[in-house]
């Protein structure tokens, strides 16, 4: 049985390794079991991605007028 791969150590790697898994994906030169290791490993590095997108969201403020007034404390961090 194969090792689980590693999880990303930042959004911008998990984005260039979910992009690359695509146009492999997309070339049909992979096989069966490649695509559906590849379909694996893209779905965990999309929720990775999402789940920090919405980490980063959820630290930008917005002022009424809608323009940025900075960012909250990351979450657990002293205020």
């Amino acid at each position: 049985m194969a090792k689980p791969a590693p999880a990303p150590k930042s959004f911008e790697p998990a984005l260039a390794e979910l992009e690359s898994l695509i146009q492999d994906m997309e070339s049909g030169r992979l096989s069966l079991d490649e695509s559906l290791s590849a379909y694996q490993r893209g779905m965990q590095l999309l929720k990775y991605c999402q789940e920090a997108l919405t980490a980063a969201e959820g630290r930008i403020r917005v002022l009424e007028n809608g323009q940025l007034s900075g960012l909250a404390p990351p979450e657990g961090a002293a205020a």
